[in-house]
């Protein structure tokens, strides 16, 4: 009996279990009720006397050892998803989808490496502002009708003057006021950020949008200063066949002002919906900065002169990669994003 018990230990404890199947045949084969180990039980009667406790006590190890065994396969097979296929070659890795810049973030990036090359450095600022430094620094005074060219979002009104009312910023103009504000001439600047007005949504348009606006103040800086910046930017970033056109404007904390046009990427200067048929885009305003606006930063505007400049993110990424329609840059959809890897 001795040696039929060592034989079958031998064999539970090599019994290779790999899958489902060979489980059930261990637990046939020794641990099931008409099993080797319960036939080994059945003959235990038949072992003298003297010895029946030794016997018995090497078929319970032996039972227990089979047991398990059985128990640990078992609980090893319920705990793995048997549905999962495991590749004949564990060192292959599945393909992973990369992600991509959006397209806002691209052309924000191309805009300050090219002014980067020309000496600007890139500031920023809040963007929830005080009246102040959106509107009144600039050359808004209260209650004037220039304010109405920006629908504005205001948070709180402020205790004392209207210049403490606390708003979402319009533009990224009051970065402009508070670097002229702690950094004395030469000044050199640019300033991306997200800025908000009460804008109906539609393709154009959008209450939520990105700008770029640039600062220069310095001694003797002309309007031919500004052009020339402009000109070149307008080359560098759509082409140099790109042509540009300057028109007179209006814009309170500039003076004189005008709008920067370029023929429309989208129709080639034939007319589209974009450019409102009329073969050219308006992508951005400039203008010599108001003497006011420079006095009211403590700069003395009889020693130094400046010019300013806005453009619209958005505007720019449509004219680029040719998009027709202004809201898709905040619906995330990924069919739309995937175009830009």
């Amino acid at each position: 009996m001795n040696e039929q018990i060592q034989a079958i230990q031998a064999e539970v404890e090599s019994f290779l279990i790999s899958n489902e199947a060979e489980l059930e045949q261990f637990r046939i084969a020794y641990v099931g009720r008409k099993g080797r180990l319960a036939a080994l039980f059945d003959g235990l009667k038949d072992v003298p006397a003297e010895n029946r406790r030794e016997v018995g006590q090497a078929l319970n190890a032996l039972k227990q050892l089979a047991e398990g065994k059985f128990v640990l396969a078992q609980e090893a097979f319920a705990d793995s998803d048997s549905s999962v296929k495991v590749p004949d070659d564990l060192t292959l890795i599945d393909p992973v989808q990369h992600g991509s810049m959006h397209p806002l973030t691209i052309v924000r990036a191309r805009i300050l490496e090219i002014f980067n090359r020309m000496g600007f450095s890139v500031s920023d600022g809040p963007e929830i502002e005080t009246d102040f430094y959106n509107f009144t620094a600039l050359n808004f005074p209260p209650n004037h009708p220039a304010r109405e060219m920006q629908d504005t979002f205001f948070i709180e009104k402020g205790k004392g003057e209207i210049q403490d009312d606390v708003l979402l910023r319009t533009h990224t103009s009051n970065v402009q006021v508070r670097l002229m504000q702690y950094q004395k001439p030469p000044i050199r600047s640019i300033m991306p950020g997200r800025v908000f007005r009460n804008e109906a949504i539609s393709a154009r348009a959008h209450c939520l949008f990105h700008q770029v606006e640039g600062l220069y103040v310095d001694e003797e800086v002309s309007f031919k200063d500004l052009k020339d910046s402009l000109y070149h930017f307008a080359k560098e970033m759509f082409g140099k066949d790109t042509k540009v056109r300057f028109r007179p404007s209006y814009f309170p904390f500039t003076e004189p002002s005008a709008e920067m046009d370029i023929t429309c990427l989208l129709c080639k200067g034939d007319g589209c919906n974009v450019c409102k048929q009329a073969g050219w885009v308006e992508i951005g305003g400039a203008g010599m900065v108001d003497p006011n606006v420079l006095e009211n930063v403590g700069i003395d505007s009889k020693k130094y002169s400046g010019f300013a400049f806005g453009m619209g993110i958005e505007r720019i990424t449509m004219l680029k990669y040719q998009i027709k329609d202004l809201r898709l840059f905040t619906e995330n959809d990924v069919r739309f994003l995937r175009q830009f890897n």
